[in-house]
């Protein structure tokens, strides 16, 4: 099975350094989004999107690469995240708007994953951010699970 991660990482390297740790676990091709050509992804069986969370949503360079791919048909993707707060499903479901792109683009979804990352913007400044050191070395080995449970899972299914 060819994997292929895609990622935003702007300001701190937070969603990098999961983006990493997934896609060596998964034996993945890393690719940022603003650098990657849509059709290079066709080739891939299993992608996954990531980024940090901005004012709600995913980094608009992942919208904008999903907006130009083509619609696919049995690939499947999986969605992660680094953000300042914790993601809670009903109010804050940070996933919501990229995984309905990725569906209306013929995507199945097989995973999230979400951890809290360092986050100095607005008000969070005035007091030196919040979160520091994260991602942690404990989020990351979170991360590295939900990677080894991704192959598992899709491994049994090949």
């Amino acid at each position: 099975m060819k994997v292929a991660v895609v990622y935003a990482s702007v300001y701190y390297g937070n969603t990098e350094k999961v983006a990493k740790v997934i896609a060596e676990v998964l034996k993945a091709d890393l690719y940022k989004a603003w650098e990657v050509d849509p059709s290079t992804l066709l080739q891939y069986d299993l992608i996954g999107f990531g980024s940090g969370i901005y004012f709600g949503k995913h980094h608009k360079s992942l919208f904008k690469l999903v907006e130009k791919l083509l619609k696919v048909e049995g690939k499947k993707a999986f969605v992660f995240s680094t953000s300042g707060i914790r993601k809670i499903p009903i109010v804050h479901n940070f996933h919501k708007p990229l995984i309905k792109k990725l569906r209306e683009k013929g995507f199945s979804i097989v995973g999230e994953f979400s951890c809290r990352g360092f986050e100095d913007y607005g008000p969070f400044k005035l007091i030196g951010g919040i979160n520091k050191g994260r991602p942690s070395e404990e989020d990351l080995n979170k991360a590295r699970k939900f990677a080894f449970s991704l192959k598992e899972n899709l491994l049994q299914d090949t």
